[in-house]
């Protein structure tokens, strides 16, 4: 079977029928040349300085720095002096890892202080908080161990590959992104069908950015005895009126059954949590496999700590990234790029054709911006786009840089759609 290069994308070498591990993978090293010849190999790129506003990237031997779109470091807090000398302190009291899993001696109490940290910050008990070693898997080690065949989980078509993952050991249905119809559709079949109903959604959607309909789909989950869990990854420290995330502003942190999120993100480290209620969350903390055979997050996670005081303590970083987001996408869109639906600091510029997209990669890249081309499945293959992140650390030369770029595309490639 020979795949057709200028339209293939990742996912059509996961499983070549007739071709055994050693064939597909030729195959796609072959792809992959074929994606450096054409210059569009905007990923696996290395880095020679730390997530900010610009990186030092080291392409064919020539380091240089550009203007970077590709951080979900939204609020900056992994350059804050705080938060590094907090993960600082941590590592020179306990060293550098914990050498162990929690159940059997992996477990400090600076987890504890992070778990009551995360408890706090969104008004729950320190007891309804488990830590996990990265976001990803707080989502599908949660899912694998709740949900299995005699369950269903009914998904949002936007939600995360690891949600995906977490249902492979369970029935699972999706709905075209939020459609409350068919949803509500799904929850009438299977009312009295399956054990435990499940929906998943996600508090802002991290291709699109835009928001679930939390506080609708959440009295659908109620009328028909589910269960609702909302990933809020990318609105954490973005979205809410004190950054508490896409729930704050609905009244539903204390509400929602599951609460999934990272630390990765507005939190500027490493490792992933689940909020549930205490006797849900003791179950986990006992089996799921993920948590119990995985070493726990290292002492540099004492910067959770101090990142979590700075959203209240210094709001002004909030302010600075909402000034950002509302500048870089006014100016995009009066370029006529078509930025769909977004509403949070993830802004994609839509292209649909695939080749384009590479190629505008491309020149970005050769402009000094560093920018994520996204492509199927994390998209239709018909809505590929360039997504952007934007940060509180960019600076208004930052976006009008890479402004003047998109100007400079859409004059010879004509991606304005409106």
């Amino acid at each position: 079977m020979s795949i057709d290069f200028t339209t293939a994308t990742f996912k059509d070498f996961e499983n070549i029928p007739d071709y055994d591990i050693a064939q597909r993978a030729d195959h796609f090293y072959e792809f992959l040349d074929h994606m450096k010849s054409r210059g569009h190999m905007n990923y696996r790129l290395k880095n020679t300085s730390g997530s900010n506003a610009t990186l030092n990237i080291d392409i064919a031997n020539q380091n240089n720095e550009y203007v970077s779109f590709v951080s979900s470091d939204y609020l900056g807090f992994t350059q804050h002096p705080k938060v590094k000398q907090a993960a600082i302190e941590g590592i020179e009291k306990y060293g550098t890892g914990t050498g162990a899993s929690p159940l059997i001696g992996g477990y400090f109490d600076y987890h504890s202080a992070i778990e009551k940290k995360i408890a706090d910050f969104f008004g729950r008990k320190e007891e309804e908080v488990i830590l996990f070693t990265s976001g990803y898997t707080a989502n599908s080690a949660t899912l694998q161990i709740l949900m299995q065949k005699e369950d269903i989980a009914i998904l949002d078509m936007g939600v995360h590959a690891s949600v995906h993952e977490g249902c492979a050991f369970t029935n699972k249905k999706t709905f075209p992104h939020n459609n409350l119809e068919a949803l509500e559709h799904i929850l009438k079949v299977c009312e009295n069908t399956y054990r435990t109903k499940l929906v998943i959604v996600d508090g802002v959607y991290s291709q699109e950015g835009d928001m679930s309909r939390a506080k609708e789909i959440y009295a659908l989950v109620k009328k028909y005895n589910a269960y609702l869990m909302v990933d809020d990854a990318h609105g954490v420290g973005v979205m809410g009126k004190t950054g508490r995330g896409a729930l704050e502003d609905d009244g539903l942190l204390d509400k929602v059954d599951f609460i999934t999120g990272t630390s990765s993100k507005t939190f500027g480290n490493l490792g992933g949590y689940v909020i549930a209620n205490k006797k849900i969350a003791s179950f986990l903390k006992f089996q799921s496999r993920q948590h119990i055979f995985s070493v726990t997050p290292p002492p540099s996670s004492f910067g959770i700590l101090k990142a979590i005081d700075l959203i209240d303590e210094e709001p002004f970083w909030m302010d600075k990234l909402w000034d950002n987001i509302n500048y870089f996408k006014t100016g995009l869109n009066d370029l006529g790029l078509d930025t769909g639906i977004t509403c949070s600091a993830i802004i994609p510029v839509k292209i649909g054709d695939q080749n384009k997209m590479w190629d505008i990669g491309r020149i970005l890249l050769e402009a000094g911006v560093y920018t994520n081309p996204i492509m199927y499945p994390a998209v239709a293959r018909k809505d590929a786009r360039i997504r952007m992140t934007v940060t509180a650390r960019h600076e208004k030369e930052h976006l009008d840089k890479t402004l003047n770029v998109f100007d400079d595309i859409n004059k010879k490639l004509h991606i304005a759609k409106k």
